[in-house]
């Protein structure tokens, strides 16, 4: 009588390249921070203190809340350009409400929460339908539309307040950027989690995440299986809106102002990683769990570099480099 047994899988370094490459990067960067400590330079360790490891994921909650919306719209083969812009008009919205000069009376500390956070959220869950609106209806190329969603709310950040940044905001919504949980956690990491959490569930455990998996393999046959691809690809880019407003408000609050400029280049880095943690550019392939990862090593290389005083004109060498790496590997890896 056969028998079947369950094989173990080998380890795969396709798999779980983005780890090897996580621990790598941190075990190099501590290296050589310990042969700094070795030469007298430093008394400690400083990359390996507590302090600095919390810092990082602190550093990295903007950029991955962005990097979880690029996730599902790259995996639908699309791209979004506008990310950093939306961030910045749904800051500019969020504090527009957020700061005392409204004039709002002191009994409402849930005003300067609930109705800035709302119009953050608003802001960017618009922009994304419009967005998504744009691609799914018109057919236009995500690169063109999200180009001109970049422009547009650039623009609509600027004419809120003349090209005035608002400051003077409550504390009750600065707690989102610099309050702790346990006075030891960062709200902004809090949020984080939460945020991949919920992204996780909805890409791998709903109808909604396989059929972006299906639209960004192959659109066309995802249609042909009754796959409603319009609807599917409005809801990418309004999940990729809606998370730019988390996002807005988690920077405004940290900052403590609405800066006109602020999220400027942050779609790249989004971008980078997401293709960092593996997802193809082609569309259909890609894994929340990678992205988080990429943002880590993204994280981790810009505090590294600015511990280790390297010019900030270096890092972005170093960081463009890594994307091409990343997408040559992709490239060979669908050949």
């Amino acid at each position: 009588m056969a028998t079947t047994r369950t094989l173990k899988q080998p380890f795969s370094l396709k798999r779980y390249g983005i780890v090897v490459a996580f621990l790598g990067l941190c075990a190099l960067v501590s290296l050589i921070c310990q042969i700094r400590v070795m030469q007298g330079v430093w008394p400690v360790n400083v990359f390996l203190t507590v302090n600095n490891l919390m810092l990082i994921l602190h550093q990295i909650s903007v950029n991955g809340i962005l990097a979880v919306g690029m996730t599902f719209v790259v995996i639908s083969a699309g791209i979004d350009l506008s990310v950093g812009s939306v961030l910045a008009f749904a800051g500019m919205m969020a504090a527009s409400f957020a700061t005392r000069s409204t004039g709002v009376t002191p009994w409402s500390g849930v005003y300067f929460v609930a109705i800035p956070v709302l119009a953050a959220l608003a802001t960017g869950a618009l922009c994304g339908a419009a967005n998504g609106f744009i691609v799914s209806r018109f057919r236009i190329q995500p690169f063109i539309a999200t180009l001109g969603m970049l422009l547009a709310a650039r623009g609509m950040t600027m004419a809120v307040t003349g090209g005035n940044p608002i400051s003077a905001l409550s504390p009750e919504f600065r707690w989102f950027g610099t309050g702790r949980l346990f006075d030891v956690i960062p709200i902004p990491v809090v949020i984080l989690a939460i945020v991949f959490v919920l992204a996780w569930v909805l890409l791998n455990k709903t109808v909604f995440g396989r059929y972006v998996y299906a639209v960004g393999g192959n659109e066309k046959s995802a249609r042909t299986s009754g796959i409603n691809t319009t609807s599917v690809l409005m809801w990418v880019y309004i999940v990729a809106g809606f998370l730019s407003g988390v996002a807005g408000i988690i920077l405004t609050a940290k900052t403590g102002s609405a800066q006109t400029a602020a999220g400027t280049a942050y779609e790249l880095d989004a971008i980078a990683a997401v293709v960092i943690g593996g997802a193809s550019l082609s569309g259909g392939v890609g894994r929340l769990s990678g992205t988080f990862f990429g943002a880590l090593i993204i994280g981790v290389m810009n505090n590294g570099l600015d511990i280790l005083g390297v010019e900030s004109f270096y890092q972005l060498i170093i960081k463009g480099a890594l994307i091409v790496l990343a997408v040559i590997f992709d490239s060979r890896r669908q050949a």
